[in-house]
């Protein structure tokens, strides 16, 4: 597959880095010669220095035969002309583009983004993508990782485990028999930053981070099973009211009526605009960083404290304040890869990455064959597949245990009828079936393999 990336920034350098990784021909395309010198002696990736929304580059970069165009550089109106040049002059198939302006994504202007005006296939809005991502979050205190999978009947859920976890040091294969009837699976493990695709001799360790796949009707036992059992929020405190912080409050507004949320928003402009685009949020002006307005917002009898402002440094700062200040939780915001493996030993509960949630969201667009969803599970350790699986598919037909599963590759949930279940050796997949599972980086072409349509299918 041939792809060209327009942008070389930190989500661009993901894009490529996956897709690369993947055997795929990347093409990488930014007016900076550094980023483009960079990407092209880090990966395996073609770099062009150029205006990316040009015929003349998009020429230079072999866009008429490509297959896929992924607009990502650091302004909109580059991406929405960069895929429509793709469209018009070169017939690209695909296009997909970032775009940040709120009043782009503004229903009534739908109809510019239809393909007889400016053909993109699917909109990219990371503030959206972050809104939603923390709002999972908030739905299962205990977790710094919530995804739903399969129509929400499954989970993938990310835990700490804690000296007072009832399973610690406890060997996987036996999770089945202290919890016969738990449809529960561990699918990845953080130990020390690095990665460990487990066995059933693994065990999990005071420190670790560990992934595990469940059926959603079962999460409240399984969190207790992991050593959590923190209430949900009732009370909120976002920091920052930017897109983020704005589109956050307007989703628990709508969807969570029984959460008091308030926002503390610095510039008074600012403050007002968000004040006037809320019913029932109460908004502050101030610094999130002043004790007087932590104060006055009741940070103390704030179960989480969610920080997005747009500084890194004032959101770990902000949240350290107002754990210190008697908040239970704090969710932060962090766009500088350098600082993820500091936070959480500083305090932070949980770490929101925009790039890796949006390099997700692309990445769910990319997959070929029968695949729903995919998420990216911390940089370089892998991705959970949701995928359906076809009649021509070697996995269908035989028991697990007979079907050689690539290197690094875990089933963590199988949805058939709507009833979801626990992988176990003598399961048989079905056609049909919804399969959730994880896949190594270095194994995840082999998964989309698994679920490709074969030629004599037709």
């Amino acid at each position: 597959m041939k792809v060209i990336v327009c942008g070389a920034g930190q989500v661009g350098f993901s894009i490529a880095r996956h897709l690369a990784l993947e055997n795929n021909d990347v093409i990488v395309i930014d007016q900076s010669p550094e980023l483009v010198r960079q990407i092209g002696d880090t990966l395996d990736v073609q770099g062009i220095v150029g205006h990316a929304a040009r015929p003349d580059v998009q020429e230079q970069a072999g866009a008429s035969d490509a297959d896929i165009i992924i607009a990502v550089t650091y302004a909109d109106e580059v991406n929405m002309v960069a895929c429509q040049v793709a469209h018009s002059l070169f017939d690209v198939p695909s296009k997909i583009a970032r775009i940040r302006h709120q009043s782009y994504r503004n229903p009534i202007w739908a109809n510019l983004f239809a393909r007889e005006h400016m053909p993109i296939d699917v909109i990219i809005s990371p503030e959206h993508e972050v809104a939603n991502a923390i709002a999972r979050r908030l739905q299962v205190p205990g977790s710094f990782e919530t995804i739903p999978l399969a129509d929400d009947m499954v989970k993938l859920l990310g835990v700490r485990i804690t000296e007072t976890c009832p399973i610690v040091n406890t060997p996987l294969r036996q999770l089945t028999q202290l919890f016969p009837d738990m449809n529960i699976v561990v699918i990845g493990i953080m130990r020390d930053e690095k990665p460990i695709v487990p066995s059933g001799e693994d065990q999990m360790l005071a420190g670790d981070e560990v992934y595990f796949v469940v059926d959603s009707s079962q999460i409240t036992r399984a969190m207790a099973a992991f050593g959590h059992e923190e209430r949900e929020a009732r009370r909120l405190l976002i920091l920052g009211g930017g897109n983020i912080g704005l589109l956050l409050a307007q989703t628990i507004e709508n969807e969570h009526p029984s959460v008091n949320a308030k926002v503390i928003e610095n510039n008074i402009e600012r403050a007002e605009t968000v004040a006037s685009q809320l019913n029932r949020t109460i908004v502050l002006q101030g610094d999130t960083l002043d004790p007087n307005i932590l104060e006055e917002a009741n940070v103390a009898e704030t179960e989480a404290v969610v920080a997005v402002t747009n500084d890194d440094e004032t959101n770990i700062l902000s949240s350290l304040l107002a754990k210190r200040f008697g908040s239970q939780r704090a969710i932060t915001l962090i766009n500088k890869r350098s600082y993820e493996p500091l936070i959480t030993s500083l305090g932070v509960d949980v770490v929101v990455t925009p790039r890796n949630i949006t390099v997700s969201t692309i990445l769910q667009h990319i997959r070929r064959g029968r695949i729903h969803s995919v998420h990216t599970l911390r940089e370089g350790f892998g991705e959970l597949i949701e995928a359906e699986a076809l009649a021509t598919s070697s996995l269908v037909g035989p028991p697990l245990r007979d079907i050689d599963l690539p290197a690094g590759v875990l089933l963590g949930a199988i949805v058939r009828d709507g009833t979801v279940i626990c992988p176990r050796g003598s399961t048989v997949i079905e056609a049909k079936d919804r399969v959730v599972l994880f896949a190594a980086s270095d194994a995840v072409r082999k998964v989309e393999q698994l679920f490709s349509v074969r030629l004599e299918y037709f």
